[in-house]
């Protein structure tokens, strides 16, 4: 190609307007940008095609364009299709909320405004069993706040090696603590971390903090130290005890499951319990086993809270309308004990026999490359690692890579798992009236 031979940014931008469904300055600014690169080629004697640049740079935009996709991984809180998929009434009030004006900072009765986390500050306390609580962004903001609240400013905080977590996104633990103004102070050795260890220091730091490793365990030759003996000896010196429980599992008894298996829960930290244990704050994820929207929670005492909720990072981290709306309807069905509606939950009592049942229909007369197979499905987002809860999975024998790009490519993305040469569909993870969609597009690929 000659220089002669560009075409003009309008005329591709035209072309590709045929191709691409995305705004007219996003094409418009990707054809700018292939002429110009296709430009530096030619001048550098390359051959080059702008139509082809642009065609690249488009698909990439458009593929981290957000979309619904469907999760078909067995991972029930995937992290990087969006975790917990609210209840249907809790994306309705969202949805109602988004449309329209809402009473997020106004008192209806007087026209006068209000706080924004008065209904929450009301909800979260009945559910947890804490003085006092709001909710922020995210749990890691969650964790900021309360460390500055605590001890910003040069404040020694006490943290165990064994705890010194790094957060999805390489966010690590000592750095988000440097960031809050607090300094670390490390006590016990990576396995063993016992209440001494804590004492040794307690009258030299100005709070202690227990982090739940909530996306890894140290099995062997380990010991912690417990919510309780933390909290006492947190008491004993008169300084703050901040505990992250990470998930958000609201009772360690998880008394709504009923008959539903329960043994992939061992050892999660209930937030009911721990702030029973005395813990001055509790934190924990909005989006993980709590099964709402992401955010983070911050139960406690009321001077604790009201201390956390009155520094300036608050309103860095603070919800907006909707986003309070969707965790006080997560948090309003634990009150009225209508947690089944909550679809991790039901997804983790299906019952063996139900996905089975489901999975036959999916496939039936479809084509006998396909089978189901014993498997496991996963809680998923860092919660109760190395938990499994059986499952049966759809088993698509020959290309995989192949076979798992045609779903990708189905009008609503369906998101599989490969492994052993074979793509692996897990019905456990995926919402019932989403399976039409899977069987179309299984059909649609020609299995």
């Amino acid at each position: 190609m000659e220089l002669s031979d560009l075409p003009s940014v309008d005329a591709l931008t035209t072309e590709l307007l045929e191709v691409f469904d995305l705004p007219g300055l996003m094409v418009t600014g990707a054809a700018r940008q292939a002429v110009d690169n296709a430009r530096i080629e030619i001048q550098a004697g390359r051959d080059t095609d702008p139509t082809a640049i642009a065609t690249d740079l488009l698909n990439d935009i458009a593929a981290a364009r957000p979309r619904r996709v469907i999760n078909a991984t067995g991972v029930l809180l995937h992290t990087n299709l969006g975790r917990a998929p609210v209840a249907d009434m809790t994306a309705d009030t969202t949805t109602t909320i988004l449309t329209g004006a809402s009473n997020v900072e106004i008192d209806v009765r007087t026209g006068r405004r209000s706080k924004r986390h008065d209904y929450l500050g009301a909800l979260i306390p009945l559910v947890t069993g804490a003085e006092a609580g709001f909710a922020v962004n995210n749990n890691a903001g969650a964790l900021l706040l309360a460390l500055a609240s605590v001890a910003g400013g040069g404040g020694r905080v006490a943290v165990s090696r064994g705890e010194l977590i790094e957060i999805g996104g390489s966010f690590r633990l000592p750095d988000l603590m440097a960031a809050s103004g607090a300094e670390l102070v490390e006590v016990g050795t990576t396995n063993r971390t016992r209440v001494a260890d804590y004492a040794a220091v307690a009258d030299t730091v100005d709070a202690i903090l227990k982090v739940h490793p909530s996306n890894y365990r140290i099995d062997g030759f380990a010991e912690e130290t417990s919510y309780s003996e933390l909290a006492d000896l947190s008491a004993q010196n008169e300084i703050p005890f901040i505990a992250d429980v990470g998930s958000g599992l609201i009772d360690e008894r998880a008394p709504w499951l009923a008959r539903c298996d329960r043994s992939w829960l061992a050892g999660e930290p209930g937030v009911v319990q721990t702030v029973r244990s005395g813990a001055d704050l509790v934190l924990f994820s909005g989006d993980k086993l709590l099964g709402g929207p992401q955010a983070g929670i911050i139960v406690g005492t009321t001077a604790a809270v009201a201390r956390a909720r009155q520094h300036p990072i608050a309103r860095a981290v603070r919800l907006d309308g909707s986003s309070i709306a969707a965790i006080a309807d997560t948090f309003e069905l634990y009150a009225n004990q209508q947690i089944s509606q909550i679809p991790f939950w039901s997804m983790v009592c299906a019952t063996l026999e139900t996905i089975e049942s489901r999975s036959q229909t999916v496939i039936s007369g479809i084509d006998t490359a396909i089978t189901i197979v014993d498997g496991a499905s996963v809680p998923g987002a860092g919660s109760t690692p190395g938990a499994t809860i059986p499952t049966k999975l759809i088993r698509i024998e020959g290309d995989a890579d192949a076979m798992w790009s045609k779903l990708a490519q189905a009008p609503t993305p369906i998101i599989s798992s490969r492994r052993d040469g074979s793509v692996y569909i897990d019905l456990r993870s995926v919402l019932p009236a989403d399976d039409g969609a899977i069987r179309a597009a299984l059909i649609s690929a020609n299995v």
